[in-house]
């Protein structure tokens, strides 16, 4: 079938607004649903819900780690192998659409959904963004990047606004999703709840139609968040193309998921403000057509859209695509993402262990895997391995102690397991006495985050603190595992002799650890954010940038996020962006860089000093000195990670275009400031290898 054009011509009006908004899924599988019409011959559309794994309702899937983490192996060729696995688990389950990657910018370090995105750099975000992207679609699935845009944070995430000016809009907001389009060919967009500069998202026709349809030339479906339209007239005529769900919260969400909402509002522990009717692109878009204030044609182009993404994943080849589900192959990939993901943030001689090391392991929730965050993106695993399984199958002596009570973790739907530890009794004192027992004390400690709340602070809950200074007074050795979904204060940290960061790692969670913590595996990844001493560095410590005053965040920090923030005011990090580890020497021998006719090329010679193999991140940042603007002290421009075996030497080539020196000015768009602007490589933003001066 290619003719959607006849196919939208035979359609009645009632038939189109039927196509137009989602209904529920006969099968109970789908997040979202868009029935067929049999008498012109149109498929169903199932979306399903991602990004961390396919969360078809009521089935099983490969958990793999969380977003954040894959972001942390700074690989995009990774990230296009997890998208096609995930594309294959998709069609697995028989749905053509997968709701994800989310690609929204870590602005807040306490935002509750960060464990879902990549990176507080939008090049970064960029990158991993459209490798998971063109896995995805590779396999015949609809990707849908989300959520447009600025959605930043959790509090009053229907209402706020974020006010932002177009310039931060456009070099830190918006980047992520033009990759999405211009260069992945993304089929679906996702709204965002929140309101930009004052316009819902799902009414914001500068941002849907001029800048994403026009400007970008985005020929896919504008859909919804789920009960985020808060319109009908405004929204179909600003570009939105298809709503969803379609149906009332009370027909579509279980009970036990309705309870867990409501438990996260602090005030009245009802539901946060939803539309009071089944679809605005229902009954209520039918009479505006009928009266003229949304013309016929602007339906018919919706439509040709979802016709045209029906095409593009088979919808009308009676189910030609082919999935698989939970493979070993899908297992394998889950734990290679966990081990390049984990980064070791400090190692004073504690790592690796020998294989006959005796090891107290604590921690409140170590003999659970962590397998996400609570929400929209939570998978029900095949098979799950906790810390404490990982180190027994690989140590000869572990004592497992929780030392202090578990730490609940939000869910959003109810699995059916119970949780047998919550009375179990905990001990601080036990943990310190096998701590002092075994060669290796290896402190996991977690947060808590989930969608629809963000996080009160970013320190660590519970007496987890407590538990790990105890626990380093008495021990030998301490190894400081961190699950968590961004950064986290550690005041005990010059009391620990290791940090590792392994984020949400997924169902192999106690393999990928034990490979790591036993040297069978380098740790690959380098941090995607920046990690503060406290939550008083971060540019939305003040009250009107978050979470908002009067229903308004104010983004006045403009471009200086993340590090750029740190840069700008001469902040230090407790560990800055890009900053990871190696049990290798990595040695930086020449940098060189060469002016070409588009830009520049950077040239790495590097030497792997280590009686091991290893792993690099050479990162190369722009430095736009000659803009007669204020601009960031340096951001991230190209990136290449590198493996090297014992001895070896190679050389790392990246280049830069003109456009990565380019800023936006207001009044004439891109441009690329002409003089003297500036490159400089290293290991971090904050550990350059070499600095030179550069005519662009």
């Amino acid at each position: 079938m290619s003719d959607t054009a006849a196919l939208v011509d035979d359609l009645t009006l009632e038939e189109k607004i039927e196509l137009l908004h989602g209904s529920l899924d006969p099968d109970g599988k789908a997040t979202g649903y868009v029935p067929a019409n049999d008498r012109v011959g149109t498929p169903p559309l199932k979306m399903v819900d991602g990004p961390l794994g396919v969360r078809a309702m009521g089935e099983r899937a490969t958990a793999f780690p969380s977003s954040i983490s894959l972001a942390s192996s700074w690989r995009p060729d990774l990230a296009r192998e997890f998208g096609a696995a995930l594309g294959r688990e998709t069609a697995a389950h028989d749905q053509d659409v997968l709701l994800g990657p989310g690609v929204n910018i870590v602005r807040v370090p306490h935002g509750g959904r960060n464990f879902e995105y990549y990176s507080e750099d939008p090049h970064l975000t960029s990158r991993v963004g459209v490798g998971t992207i063109d896995g995805i679609q590779s396999e015949g699935v609809a990707a849908t990047v989300k959520h447009y845009v600025a959605n930043n944070q959790e509090t009053n995430r229907y209402e706020v606004s974020a006010d932002v000016s177009e310039r931060a809009l456009r070099e830190i907001y918006l980047p992520a999703f033009r990759a999405a389009v211009e260069e992945a060919d993304v089929l679906s967009v996702m709204t965002a709840y929140n309101r930009v500069n004052g316009t819902h998202m799902s009414d914001h026709e500068r941002l849907l139609t001029d800048v994403l349809k026009d400007e970008w030339r985005f020929d896919g479906v504008v859909v919804s968040d789920w009960w985020g339209t808060r319109s009908t007239g405004d929204a179909a005529l600003a570009g939105l193309d298809l709503e969803m769900p379609g149906v009332e919260l009370k027909e579509y969400i279980p009970e036990e998921a309705a309870e867990a909402v409501d438990a996260t509002d602090d005030e009245d522990g009802e539901l946060p403000p939803l539309p009071d009717v089944p679809a605005y692109f229902g009954e209520p878009l039918r009479e505006a057509a009928e009266a003229g204030e949304v013309d016929e044609s602007v339906l018919d182009e919706k439509l040709s859209r979802l016709f045209g993404l029906m095409e593009a994943t088979g919808c009308f080849d009676d189910g030609d695509r082919e999935g698989v589900l939970d493979t070993e192959e899908h297992r394998r990939l889950a734990r290679e993402i966990a081990i390049e993901g984990t980064v070791m943030l400090r190692n004073d001689d504690a790592l690796p262990l020998a294989a006959d090391d005796s090891i107290a392991l604590v921690g409140p929730n170590a003999d659970a895997a962590k397998l996400g965050g609570g929400g929209s993106s939570e998978v029900s695993a095949f098979t799950e391995t906790s810390p404490l399984e990982g180190l027994e199958d690989r140590a000869v002596d572990v004592r497992f102690e929780r030392g202090v009570s578990p730490i609940a973790e939000s869910s959003f739907f109810d699995d059916g397991d119970d949780d047998d530890t919550a009375d179990e009794e905990t001990s601080i004192d036990d943990a310190v006495a096998a701590a002092a027992e075994a060669d290796c004390a290896v402190v996991v400690a977690q947060d808590d985050a989930s969608e629809f709340k963000d996080r009160s602070d970013i320190e660590l809950p519970g007496d987890q603190n407590e538990l790990i200074s105890a626990v380093a007074d008495a021990a030998d050795r301490t190894v400081v595992v961190l699950r968590t979904s961004g950064p986290v204060e550690m005041p005990w940290l010059e009391a620990v002799d290791a940090v590792l960061e392994t984020w949400y790692p997924g169902q192999t969670d106690g393999e990928a650890l034990a490979d790591v913590l036993f040297g069978d595996a380098d740790p690959g990844g380098r941090l995607p954010v920046t990690f503060g001493r406290s939550a008083a560095d971060y540019p939305t410590a003040d009250e009107g940038s978050f979470p908002g005053v009067d229903d308004v965040a104010d983004y006045d920090e403009g471009v200086f996020v993340g590090y750029r923030h740190f840069d700008e005011h001469d902040l230090e990090p407790l560990f800055p962006f890009g900053h990871g580890l190696s049990y290798a020497t990595i040695e930086y021998e020449d940098v060189t860089v060469t002016e070409t006719d588009d830009g520049v090329e950077v040239a790495v010679d590097l030497h792997n000093a280590s009686d091991r193999a290893g792993k690099e991140v050479v990162q190369v940042y722009a430095e736009r000195a000659a803009a007669p603007v204020p601009t960031p002290e340096r951001e991230l421009a190209g990136f290449e990670p590198v493996s090297l075996e014992a001895g070896e030497s190679t050389t790392v080539t990246v280049a830069l275009e003109a456009e990565d020196f380019a800023y936006y000015d207001e009044d004439d768009g891109w441009t690329v400031p002409s003089g003297t602007n500036g490159v400089s490589v290293g290991r971090s933003s904050r550990d350059a290898e070499a600095t030179i001066d550069v005519d662009v």
